[in-house]
C-alpha cells in the first residue's frame, strides 16, 4: 500500500450485493459509468441506509485483483429479463474485503455514486468529505449542480490524474461535442473552473456553452440500483 495508490468508492445499497462482494469476490460498474477504464488499485464500499445506518456509511475495502467485461445477464442469469441484462459491465475481480475502522460516516448527508481518493486519504478519513481534495470537492460540488438542473456529466478525479494526464474535471456530453470544464487552465477552448468565481456564474457559462454544442446527449446511467 502506497500513499498515492487509488481508491474507487462505491456504493452498495443491496444485501445480495455485499454477499457478491464477501463471498464471490467481485463488483459490478456499468462501463459507460467509466468509459475510460477503472483506474484504481482498492475499491471501497459505501453502504446505504439500506443496511440499518441513518446516512450510510464505508466500512469495508478490497484490492483489485483484476477487471473483466461482461454482460450484465451473464454475471446475474437470474435476472435475464433485467431492462440492462445486455448492457456491458465492468465485473472487477476483489481480494478479501477488510473492515475500514473505523468507518467513513456521511454526517452531512452528501449525495453518493462514485468517489475517487488516494490511500493516504483513505485511510486517514472519518468523513466522505475527507475523501476530497480541494479540486474534486470544487468539481464534485458543480457536478451535483449540473444533476439539479437536469445535465448529465461526467468527472475526473484528481486521483486519476497519473493514469489520464488530465486535472480535475467535469465531461458534458452534447450533440455536438463534448463541453470540458477543468480546474486547470489550458489553451484547448475548455472552461477555466475558477475557485474564485461564484459558482452561479459558473454555471451560467457552463450551460451557455452547453447550449452552443446543440444540448446535452441524455444517457441513461444508473445512479444506484445497477
Amino acid at each position: 500500500m502506497f500513499p498515492e495508490d487509488r481508491v474507487l468508492v462505491g456504493v452498495i445499497n443491496r444485501k445480495r450485493d455485499l454477499k457478491f462482494a464477501e463471498q464471490e469476490h467481485w463488483y459490478r460498474i456499468p462501463q459507460k459509468r467509466f468509459s475510460d477504464g477503472i483506474h484504481a488499485e482498492y475499491l471501497a464500499f459505501f453502504l446505504s441506509k439500506a443496511f440499518g445506518e441513518k446516512n450510510g456509511a464505508v466500512h469495508y475495502f478490497a484490492k483489485n485483483q483484476g477487471v473483466e467485461l461482461v454482460y450484465r445477464k451473464d454475471l446475474m442469469p437470474k435476472e435475464v429479463n433485467h431492462k440492462r441484462a445486455n448492457e456491458v459491465y465492468y465485473k472487477i475481480q476483489l481480494g478479501n474485503l477488510r473492515e475500514k475502522i473505523p468507518p467513513i460516516t456521511n454526517p452531512t448527508r452528501r449525495s453518493i455514486s462514485f468517489i475517487y481518493t488516494t490511500w493516504d486519504r483513505f485511510v486517514n478519513a472519518t468523513q466522505i468529505r475527507d475523501l476530497y481534495s480541494d479540486a474534486d470537492y470544487f468539481v464534485d460540488r458543480i457536478y451535483h449542480a449540473l444533476r439539479n438542473k437536469g445535465i448529465r456529466a461526467s468527472r475526473l478525479w484528481e486521483a486519476e490524474r497519473q493514469s489520464t494526464g488530465h486535472a480535475a474535471q467535469l465531461r458534458i456530453l452534447c450533440e455536438k461535442g463534448t463541453v470540458i470544464a477543468s480546474t486547470e487552465p489550458d489553451d484547448s477552448g475548455n472552461i477555466f473552473l475558477r475557485d474564485d468565481m461564484p459558482d452561479d456564474a459558473l454555471l451560467a457559462k457552463i450551460m451557455e456553452h452547453i447550449a452552443k454544442q446543440g444540448g446535452p446527449v441524455m444517457i441513461n446511467i444508473p445512479l444506484e440500483d445497477h
